[in-house]
């Protein structure tokens, strides 16, 4: 009798070993991704966004990728804060990147300091990202991550925040926004510096001008002084920059 229960228990073992070995095979087999889309990354390629979620031992298994990164919060990763992984079919995952909000960067000790809308430091990297400008004029002594640049006008990044937004809702890409110590702002685009002066109440009216005045620049070296409008001509100054 004793034996008989031993057997059955045995051979309820295998057939249960069986099944989790079916079960784990065809997984295996009908859930390694072959297809990978990425949206939303800026500072990260396709590939490094790949290698960065699918590693590991069932790195290339959709079901496992999607319990493992599913709306997670990512630590260790500059600029990503979340990652999150959705299987459209069993071999095809889609990963959606949600990157730190990032406003304008300055330079630091040789490294890119970036901060968020209200001056928050987010990351301190040697990565230069495309489409953030970096941000000149700041006076500070010290930089701390996950606290505020420490400057003395606090309006500075609500300046900062206004110009970007104004900057992307007109297509304008630039390189440099400076600020002086009265507050006047002078935006960087290539080989033309655009003077915009202090007054934040006529920002859009000039910003809004700014693509056709460029392209009317093309190719040319200066700066444009926005500063003031010339009633009697009718336009902006452009003041080319002297050669030699």
């Amino acid at each position: 009798m004793y034996k008989s229960k031993r057997t059955h228990v045995a051979i309820l073992i295998i057939v249960v070993l069986a099944v989790l070995l079916g079960v784990g095979n065809y997984i295996k087999t009908n859930y390694t991704v072959r297809t990978v889309y990425v949206e939303g990354n800026i500072h990260y390629t396709e590939d490094e966004i790949k290698r960065m979620v699918m590693d590991g031992i069932l790195g290339d298994n959709s079901l496992y990728l999607s319990f493992k990164y599913k709306n997670k919060d990512v630590k260790g990763i500059p600029f990503v804060d979340v990652l999150n992984v959705d299987i459209l079919s069993a071999d095809t995952i889609k990963i959606t990147v949600y990157e730190k909000s990032l406003t304008g960067y300055v330079k630091y000790l040789d490294t890119y300091v970036y901060f968020d809308r209200d001056g928050y430091v987010v990351e301190n990297s040697n990565i230069k990202t495309v489409g953030i400008p970096q941000v000149t004029g700041l006076e500070f002594d010290h930089i701390i991550v996950g606290e505020p640049i420490p400057v003395e006008d606090k309006e500075v990044f609500q300046k900062i925040l206004d110009i970007t937004k104004l900057l992307n809702k007109y297509n304008l890409i630039s390189d440099k926004i400076y600020f002086n110590k009265s507050g006047e702002i002078t935006v960087f685009f290539e080989n033309v510096k655009v003077a915009l002066g202090g007054d934040r109440a006529t920002l859009e009216d000039k910003l809004m001008l700014l693509p056709k005045l460029l392209q009317e620049l093309s190719g040319k070296k200066g700066t444009l002084q926005m500063q003031t409008y010339d009633e009697d001509s009718g336009k902006y100054t452009f003041q080319p920059e002297k050669s030699g």
